[in-house]
């Protein structure tokens, strides 16, 4: 339903696919048939404005009104919506996926010192993982640090490795 603030009001994609995920919730709680399900995520699709979701919900119980609620939480006055700030305790920024703030150190830089540096486990030693490093630094004499050094700078530039602290390594 629409609101008089929202009546009326050009959707997005956001929008939408918040739309279709309120229809699959209640698909999987068995109100919608498949068939119906289908044409109505159809719809959703399609709509361009919030009276366009409207009567997609009209019959079923809703606890938020999805199609207003990503509206009403932009005030009108901020268009286009700015970045999030960082603050002080996110200097590096915010990972987009999680929310957490960045590490001071590189991904990149760690993986790279972990693959050309390894007997000396210095990947570790710069991302303040000091007792790997240690670790790897006393093992690789025997070869087995070095070699775990090797595979643990390529798992740092594939993954999402973290600083001491618990914070990933920015990118």
């Amino acid at each position: 339903m629409s609101t008089p603030e929202t009546h009326g009001i050009r959707i997005g994609h956001d929008e939408r696919e918040a739309a279709v995920r309120e229809l699959g919730e209640h698909f999987s709680e068995g109100r919608l048939e498949p068939q119906e399900y289908e044409e109505r995520m159809s719809a959703a699709y399609a709509a361009r404005t919030t009276d366009d979701l409207a009567p997609l919900f009209a019959d079923l119980p809703r606890a938020q009104d999805a199609a207003t609620a990503l509206v009403a939480q932009a005030p009108a006055t901020q268009w286009p919506v700015a970045p999030m700030a960082a603050g002080p305790d996110a200097a590096w920024g915010l990972d987009p996926v999680t929310g957490r703030p960045y590490s001071d150190r590189s991904k990149v830089a760690a993986g790279l010192l972990q693959l050309f540096l390894p007997f000396f486990g210095a990947g570790r030693l710069y991302s303040g993982h000091t007792a790997i490093g240690v670790m790897q630094l006393l093992l690789a004499p025997l070869g087995v640090g070095m070699v775990w050094a090797f595979i643990d700078g390529i798992v740092m530039l594939t993954g999402e490795p973290t600083d001491r602290h618990g914070r990933p390594l920015r990118p």
